[in-house]
């Protein structure tokens, strides 16, 4: 099976880094779980965006798939209030 690539905008990385340590071993997790399948049945694709989200608790993490070259790019990480704010 091919492995998707997970690349990271520089603002979530620097949200990423700035959790507590539990939360981010929880999103570091999942991204790890979406370079095995970027569309597992946990993600949702966002309507009326080429956007996908995926839940880790109260936080959501939106990305987007970049097909021809297998990359999973995330554009958010955010609480769950502020995640599809300017979308």
């Amino acid at each position: 099976m091919t492995r998707w690539q997970v690349e990271l905008k520089h603002r979530p990385e620097k949200i990423l880094h700035s959790l507590p340590a539990d939360v981010r071993r929880r999103i570091a997790a999942e991204l790890d779980a979406l370079g095995d399948d970027p569309r597992h049945p946990g993600c949702e694709k966002l309507q009326d965006h080429d956007l996908y989200r995926v839940r880790v608790g109260d936080w959501r993490i939106v990305y987007t798939l970049e097909e021809d070259r297998l990359i999973v790019l995330v554009l958010r990480i955010e609480p769950r209030g502020r995640a599809y704010r300017g979308l």
